[in-house]
């Protein structure tokens, strides 16, 4: 049986958007807003996405998902926007703007984040 090579299986792999919210154990505030908010958008602008499964949230307590938090580099609160077409991959940071913008500008934040997954639906 050959072996599969890890460019065919990227290749294999469907195009879609992963939202990742990667949090730790213990939660603050603006952790907390980030998660809400996303959730929000996530269910609230692009409902069709999630139902179709070319848009996927994740909620990941890095304590228990370690290995998929080294595989982002993770190792503190982050939001991460992975966007896979035609086996390319894009990763878009977006955890500076989220803690800047959840608590005190949500509307901000809301509208950069439906940008950004906007962008990487399209690509």
């Amino acid at each position: 049986m050959p072996e599969t090579t890890s460019a065919q299986l990227a290749e294999s792999l469907p195009d879609r958007v992963e939202v990742l919210s990667f949090h730790t154990r213990r939660r603050c505030p603006t952790c907390r807003a980030i998660e809400r908010l996303t959730r929000e958008v996530v269910a609230g602008t692009f409902a069709r996405q999630v139902a179709d499964s070319s848009l996927v949230l994740r909620v990941v307590e890095i304590e228990r998902e370690e290995t998929l938090a080294a595989r982002y580099g993770v190792a503190w609160s982050s939001l991460l926007l992975h966007g896979r077409r035609d086996g390319a991959d894009t990763v878009v940071n977006l955890t500076r703007p989220a803690f800047d913008n959840a608590r005190t500008n949500p509307e901000e934040f809301r509208a950069l984040l439906t940008r950004e997954i906007e962008k990487l639906l399209e690509l």
